[in-house]
């Protein structure tokens, strides 16, 4: 995140927005290998049933990784993510960020809540085991079959991140910013005859952007169009970061 932060350069003229990305993506990729190696290691356990469990220890340690992770979850779900909005008053709009359509939050506070939540059910479920076979030794094998068992949740917590991570890198529309909705609010703007060109990505999960050819008629003032159409992608849509081309419309572009 604090990478994320750095001011453009000549080199680096976008910024470095997309370092959080990457560090979503190391950090979905981290609980894979980690999850991995615990399924490995549980399978292992269930096939030799050749182990002994310290239940005392097996107690103590997954009671306190229960308390660290809920302070960590906590910590993490209560931190701003923010959506990009920053520059309202620069495009002339005056709607309350609320009212602007969901962007999902910072990508790599996202993955750490994941990650924190994975360690808190594994960190339960070993919990619920270490109680079972402190009653009951026989029943030892309550260990690794926990683990099986909360490594399937884990693993599926990560499929949503993962994806958004991906529409991200591949320049995918973001979720809740519809391609055909854009080009009808650009079409709806007084003098718009047409548009061509149009593209809609993001830098991360929270900054759409969108680039766009407009074409406008004789009679329409390029620069005011260019205002109203970028006032109005901001109040519909969120979006502070665009770039577009007006040009006459030509009877060849219909």
């Amino acid at each position: 995140l604090r990478i994320s932060t750095r001011a453009p350069t000549k080199t680096m003229s976008f910024g470095w927005h997309r370092s959080e990305t990457l560090g979503a993506l190391a950090s979905v990729l981290s609980i894979w290998v980690v999850t991995g190696a615990l399924v490995y290691l549980a399978a292992a356990r269930i096939i030799s049933n050749d182990y002994e469990i310290e239940a005392r220890a097996m107690l103590a340690t997954s009671a306190g990784a229960v308390g660290v992770n809920l302070v960590m979850a906590h910590i993490l779900h209560q931190t701003p993510a923010g959506c990009g909005v920053g520059g309202a008053e620069r495009l002339g709009g005056s709607r309350d960020p609320r009212d602007l359509p969901t962007q999902p939050g910072s990508a790599s506070v996202r993955a750490a809540f994941v990650h924190v939540v994975g360690d808190l059910l594994q960190s339960l479920g070993v919990l619920a085991a270490a109680t079972i076979i402190y009653a009951k030794p026989q029943y030892k094998i309550a260990d690794p079959i926990s683990t099986l068992f909360f490594s399937v949740f884990v693993l599926g917590s990560t499929i949503t991140i993962l994806k958004d991570v991906l529409r991200v890198l591949m320049e995918g529309a973001p979720r809740g910013l519809e391609f055909d909705a854009v080009k009808a609010t650009l079409l709806g703007v007084s003098g718009v005859q047409g548009t061509h060109d149009l593209h809609l990505w993001a830098l991360t999960l929270g900054q759409p952007v969108v680039s766009a050819h407009v074409a406008i008629d004789a009679s329409a003032d390029p620069d005011s169009v260019l205002r109203e159409a970028t006032a109005q992608l901001w109040a519909r849509f969120g979006v502070t970061c665009c770039t577009l081309q007006v040009e006459r419309y030509q009877e060849e572009m219909g």
